[in-house]
């Protein structure tokens, strides 16, 4: 029976992996990403979602794992917190072949693992090495396991355990019974894509927690299991039909995965994004003329996520391709409120949400997941059509976004949270700082006072 031979596990396997080089390059490229879940953490605390998280932060803790709030001394609850907060707003960056959003669950969980004496590269070094485990099990799931179950979620342990695994600095025995751990308690089901629920966000600050409890577990001696991917009753056993476990280890000498992680612009799901950018292509050219038909071409998933003419609640609006296109042919690019109840009720918005169809084609399925590509067709009343066409959304690898756009969308999401703007600025020098050395403790001090 797999698990009784001396073979190397897929775990073990992909710990090696893990061990592999990091790079200065590297390693800059994660400060982006970290600023760019600063920015999504701020605003993501301000929301109700973000408060009935924190409410789980004991009255009166105190201890060194902070953001913008209180003290938590539990790292588990600090990772559980932190990792609430940097998805709510749906605009946490997202790996499309993975069909998930690593920054949100690794981050937290390496914050919550550090201390402030922690070494800027080892720091990174964890938020890269998480990216890579959590992106490798996301790309190798397939669609079958998509289907039913957020790759966040049950992908994200995985992250967690490896981010949390590296700063604990665990031998490869420990590493991979943590990694083992947190796959055994996968879990993180669809069925709240289908209500009007807070649960996507409970998905991922599990995912974060559970992660860095099965290494804090590990590093005591805490065993796991080693053929957890491959077993008779394993991972892809259980919930990835028709995917193998060793598709985790495709590509073992590429570039580490973080850097084909896509950046979101807009405050709405990824699979709204193309279509975002192909409405905004065309508003100029419409210049105040009447729209008679609206006709949104996109790949499956993106109809089977996002086809909601009549949203009700903000998350539904964020998951409705009608409504992301209608606000963005009507008032250009979307800022956070356009997603908010007051604007699902707006009558111009109502009209264009009303006659615009979402249909599924071969042209951008068949590309899909590594590329999330929509095209907008607009009917005007006089019967002129207007066509735009996205192959890659804005933020993707291959329609990359700015330094100077990112760190303004981390700006524009702090100054929305209430801070200041030299608090802003001193996070994002911080976390930025940490690709030149030295140690944790600027950034830990500049989130521990960013809101006073």
């Amino acid at each position: 029976m797999t698990g009784l031979t001396g073979e190397k596990s897929v775990t073990e396997r992909l710990v090696d992996l893990l061990r592999r080089p990091i790079s200065d390059a590297d390693r800059q490229r994660a400060t982006r990403h970290l600023v760019d879940w600063i920015g999504c953490a701020a605003i993501g605390r301000t929301t109700e979602t973000g408060a009935l998280i924190e409410a789980e932060v004991p009255v009166g803790s105190t201890g060194s794992a902070q953001l913008f709030g209180p003290r938590m001394a539990d790292p588990a609850t600090a990772a559980f917190v932190l990792g609430g907060f940097g998805s709510v707003l749906e605009m946490d960056d997202v790996h499309r072949a993975a069909l998930l959003h690593p920054g949100p669950v690794v981050i937290p969980a390496a914050l919550a693992a550090a201390s402030d004496t922690t070494s800027a590269n080892d720091f990174l070094d964890a938020i890269i090495r998480g990216y890579e485990a959590m992106i490798r099990l996301g790309r190798a799931t397939g669609p079958g396991h998509y289907a039913f179950f957020h790759n966040t979620a049950t992908c994200g342990g995985f992250g967690a355990a490896a981010a949390a695994a590296s700063l604990l600095d665990l031998d490869d025995a420990a590493f991979t019974a943590a990694l083992g751990n947190a796959g055994s308690v996968s879990a993180g089901l669809w069925q709240c894509r289908n209500e009007p629920v807070m649960t996507k966000t409970l998905h991922v600050a599990e995912a974060a927690r559970r992660g860095l409890v099965a290494a804090r577990l590990a590093a005591r001696g805490f065993t796991g299991p080693r053929f957890i991917l491959e077993g008779p009753q394993g991972f892809f056993a259980a919930i990835c039909p028709g995917a193998s476990a060793e598709d985790v280890l495709s590509d073992a000498g590429a570039g580490w995965l973080i850097g084909e992680t896509s950046f979101k612009p807009w405050p709405a799901c990824r699979h709204a994004h193309a279509a975002i950018d192909a409405a905004l292509a065309l508003r100029e050219s419409l210049a105040g003329r009447a729209i008679a038909a609206i006709a949104i071409d996109t790949y499956a998933d993106a109809k089977l996520f996002c086809d909601r003419p009549r949203p009700e609640t903000t998350l539904q609006a964020k998951f409705s391709l009608q409504h992301a296109v209608a606000v963005t042919l009507h008032d250009g690019a979307p800022p956070l409120d356009a997603f908010d109840i007051p604007a699902l009720d707006r009558p111009e918005l109502v009209a264009l949400r009303e006659i615009s169809t979402v249909v599924a084609t071969d042209a951008f399925t068949k590309p899909y997941p590594r590329h999330f590509g929509s095209a907008v067709t607009v009917t005007l009343a006089d019967g002129a059509t207007l066509s735009h066409s996205v192959a890659d959304a804005w933020g993707d690898s291959e329609n990359p976004i700015s330094d100077d756009a990112l760190f303004a969308k981390a700006r524009a999401l702090m100054q929305a949270a209430g801070l200041a703007p030299d608090r802003a600025e001193t996070l994002i020098t911080a976390a930025l700082d940490l690709a030149g050395g030295g140690r944790l403790a600027p950034l830990r001090h500049a989130m521990a006072h960013a809101s006073e």
